[in-house]
């Protein structure tokens, strides 16, 4: 499990350098995506390790495409684990998705039928990216937006799985239960009571949007907007549950200024200490 001094975190945007060095908030933390980085030198990586030296920084990729029918690059794991070694990151994650299959490249995360044989290729895969790294890694949910009848793995069973195959963590996103449930009818509240609650290492919270042409019917993971009251009632029942976890607020898009993100990172601090407070009173 990460150091418990990991508390509640950002996503590092290039606009919020200055005021992330100099922020001062006890437990704050960031995360970055490596793709970014991964580069011997110039100013962005500059300011990266500035922010490094004051908090600790935590690596989210989103291209290693696991779930894809061919090995991680071996070229990119290489960068990446160079840029491990050279900011020490707190956290390394990857989500459960592809985007390369046989040689084509889309710049999405795209989703797979959960079969033994994905099982194996995934577990594969977490294996050689971990061995590259020196370091276990988490995995993230995935949002769904199309029901597959194929599935031949429960989701949550999935995970679990992976994780005692390889010794991976997990990545809960709890937008993405929120968005998930939605729009496949199930019920987010029971689906995150099953979730294997020690496997969990990191949180992530985000917002969503509905899509153009359908509205409600279709809820997007876009991460463009305040984190929803639903996911923050999701939230709170997970915590209270399973107890603190280091949690991240991700804002991708319609990016505010850093004092009004810093605001959401309160509510999700406030949310943590009331739960570690009910949790001690129960014990």
């Amino acid at each position: 499990m990460p150091s418990p001094a990991l508390s509640t975190g950002l996503g590092l945007k290039a606009e919020h350098y200055d005021a992330a060095v100099s922020a001062q908030a006890e437990g704050l933390w960031f995360e970055v995506h490596p793709e970014n980085y991964m580069v011997a030198g110039g100013p962005r990586l500059g300011w990266l390790e500035a922010v490094r030296e004051h908090h600790p920084v935590s690596l989210h990729g989103v291209s290693l495409s696991l779930a894809g029918e061919s090995e991680p690059d071996a070229a990119h794991l290489q960068r990446l684990a160079a840029l491990a070694d050279r900011i020490r990151p707190a956290l390394i994650s990857e989500h459960l998705a592809w985007s390369a299959w046989n040689g084509h490249y889309f710049p999405d995360l795209l989703p797979f039928e959960r079969s033994t044989e994905a099982l194996h290729r995934i577990a594969a895969n977490i294996g050689r990216t971990q061995d590259a790294l020196g370091t276990a890694i988490a995995i993230e949910n995935p949002s769904h937006y199309l029901r597959f009848d194929g599935h031949g793995w429960d989701e949550i069973d999935f995970l679990a799985e992976l994780a005692r195959r390889t010794g991976c963590t997990l990545l809960l996103d709890i937008n993405n239960v929120h968005v998930s449930a939605r729009n496949l009818g199930y019920s987010a509240e029971a689906w995150l009571d099953r979730f294997p609650q020690a496997l969990v290492s990191e949180v992530h919270l985000a917002g969503h949007s509905h899509d153009p042409a359908l509205g409600e019917a279709l809820l997007i993971d876009s991460h463009d907007a305040p984190v929803a009251p639903e996911v923050w009632a999701l939230y709170r029942r997970f915590i209270a549950r399973a107890g603190a976890r280091p949690t991240l607020i991700e804002r991708d898009g319609n990016v505010p200024g850093f004092r009004e993100l810093m605001h959401e990172r309160d509510v999700a601090e406030a949310a943590l200490r009331e739960s570690a407070g009910a949790l001690e009173a129960r014990s």
